[in-house]
């Protein structure tokens, strides 16, 4: 029984429309078929009884192999292939009819072609099969009819039988269908699962040659890196990064080093606890290891820090260096470490400190002999007993003009010297910025006038209140304004107005000028920096005034911006705490 069914379900497989194109299931019953015909010609038990109906079927038969070719041939007419079996049992019926009816030894021949019909999807050829089983059996072609009751009985019969092993043959048929689907679409899952693992693999592949290719890069420019100091760390300041700058800067090398010691161990401890003090840390009680919060706060907040530090040698010399805090973040964006380049400023620092000595020192040197001289040129002037005719009046102007300039300048030079050396005093009184703006906008105008420049001034009467030293903070005014004018052209103007909000006080100066390139901004506030744009001009100055402004804001708790464009203008915006905010801060 297990054998039988096994044969079956490999039958079914065969003949499955899935499987096979029409001529491959064709050609089974085709073969069987000429058998059939061969027997009968050389058996001497069998012969032809009805001729017309042998000849019918046999031509029926070839009709539909041939028509089974054509099918395969054009893949578009496939979908008729149902009729190849149906002619088939209709050309059987002939055959069988005229080789012996119901006696005929070749009705088994039916189980190709309903096997056939079966296997097709749905129940409609379970019908189909028993129906065309019939109509083979039956003879309704004419050449015989059911001669007994018998033969009506196995007319009636046979098919039924056949329709119920078509049931089975479509309900196996369609369980391999399902199963084969399946297993496709299993098949299907698994090559796209295969690629996408092959991508995935070529995608690794490719990353990890990038991240050597990037990690030698990164190793390189860190070996290169001899005059700088860099030095990386994990999330607790454990150095694993300690490049050939900080190997010459600290005097320890990186096996001396990675992995090892922490990167607070080379600073001056009473600098760290400072600076927890400023991040309001008690000193050793920090968000991070102790002393580590005081290196990398602002970084982890995301914010990069520069500062000046002190670095330890391991000789125990101290180096005053310059070090930038960035934070270095894994994949998903996490932070994994900082990031510590450092620059020795040591003689940079001497340079400075000995320019600024020196500055002080001339200035001091010129300020007498110029002093000197302003008083002789006013004795000059002011001599009753031998009065200066008017070109020598003329003259003795033009040398107080310029003695009194190299006056100013000598001023300049001594202020810069002091705000380097953090020696500049502020004399503190309450003061109202509206009567310096006013004062600074009257002083100014002759000047403008002189070079065609309108000052337009938008002031109300309310006061405007801040804490500090109001020479230094009208010198300031001065300052911006005669820039403004300076670098003004004829014909343009400049606007100056105050305002204010909960917390401060602004004074914005905007003026119709040259501007000033946005790649230079970030020097504007050096010492000595003149603007491209004012050196193509040839407008005359040091570059001090800035730098001095700068200073003075600064020393008042408040800051200096500039905006500018090219050829549009500059705005320059002075920010000082309001006075109220200030008595409260002191308190």
């Amino acid at each position: 029984m297990g054998r039988g069914v096994n044969f079956l379900t490999r039958l079914v497989d065969t003949i499955r429309v899935d499987s096979a194109q029409p001529f491959l299931k064709q050609a089974p019953f085709a073969i069987a078929f000429t058998g059939a015909v061969v027997i009968v010609m050389v058996s001497p038990g069998v012969d032809f009884t009805v001729w017309a109906a042998a000849l019918l079927g046999m031509w029926g038969v070839l009709f539909a192999t041939a028509l089974s070719a054509l099918f395969t041939y054009v893949p578009t007419l496939a979908r008729l292939a149902i009729l190849i079996p149906i002619l088939d049992l209709l050309a059987l019926g002939a055959f069988r009819a005229g080789t012996g009816g119901s006696i005929s030894p070749f009705g088994s021949l039916l189980i190709l072609p309903i096997i056939w019909i079966a296997t097709q999807p749905g129940r409609k050829y379970i019908v189909i099969a028993g129906v065309g089983t019939a109509f083979a059996l039956t003879d309704i072609l004419g050449f015989g009819a059911p001669s007994t009751n018998g033969d009506l009985l196995r007319s009636i019969f046979a098919p039924t039988v056949f329709a119920i092993g078509a049931a089975i043959i479509n309900e196996v048929s369609r369980q391999s269908r399902v199963q084969l689907d399946a297993v496709r679409r299993l098949a299907e899952e698994r090559e796209v699962m295969l690629r996408g693992a092959e991508d995935y693999t070529q995608r690794l592949r490719e990353n990890e040659a990038q991240l050597r290719a990037a990690d030698k890069l990164t190793r390189s420019v860190l070996d290169a890196v001899t005059e700088q100091s860099v030095i990386g760390t994990d999330v607790t300041g454990r150095i694993d990064v300690w490049n050939p700058g900080a190997e010459r800067m600290l005097g320890l090398t990186p096996a001396q080093t990675q992995g090892q010691r922490f990167v607070y161990e080379f600073h001056v401890e009473a600098e760290l606890d400072d600076r927890s003090r400023e991040l309001n840390y008690p000193p050793g009680e920090t968000v991070l290891t102790p002393g580590f919060s005081a290196l990398v706060e602002s970084a982890r907040l995301g914010t990069p820090e520069v500062r000046p530090w002190t670095y330890v040698r391991a000789d125990g010399l101290q180096v005053t260096v310059e070090v930038a805090v960035t934070r270095r973040v894994n994949d998903a964006g996490d932070t994994a470490g900082y990031l510590f380049v450092a620059t020795d400023i040591t003689q940079a620092l001497e340079v400075s400190r000995l320019k600024d000595e020196f500055v002080g020192l001339i200035s001091h040197e010129l300020r007498t002999p110029l002093s000197s001289i302003l008083g002789y040129l006013e004795l000059m002037r002011d001599d009753a007993d031998e009065p200066l005719s008017d070109e020598q009046m003329m003259y003795l102007g033009i040398a107080e003009r310029n003695a009194h300039r190299l006056l100013r300048l000598v001023g300049d030079l001594l202020f810069t010297a002091q705000v380097g050396a953090n020696s500049f005093n502020i004399d503190e009184s309450d003061v109202d910025v509206l009567p310096l703006v006013r004062a600074s906008v009257e002083s100014a105008k002759p000047t403008a006038a002189a070079q065609g420049v309108l000052i337009e001034s938008q002031l109300d009467d309310q006061a405007a209140m801040v804490r500090g030293d109001a020479t230094r903070i009208g010198q300031a005014i001065d300052n911006l304004l005669s820039n403004a004018i300076k670098f003004t052209p004829r014909g343009g103007n400049v606007t100056i107005t105050v305002a204010d909000d909960d917390k401060n006080i602004f004074v914005r100066l905007t003026d119709t000028g040259m501007g000033i390139p946005a790649n230079e901004l970030d020097q504007l506030f050096s010492r000595f920096f003149r603007a491209s744009t004012a050196t193509r001009a040839a407008v005359p100055g040091v570059g001090l005034g800035l730098t001095i402004t700068k200073a003075i804001i600064d020393a008042h708790g408040g800051d200096l911006d500039v905006e500018s464009e090219v050829g549009v203008g500059t705005t320059f915006i002075v920010r000082l705490p309001k006075l109220s905010v200030v008595a409260a801060l002191s308190s």
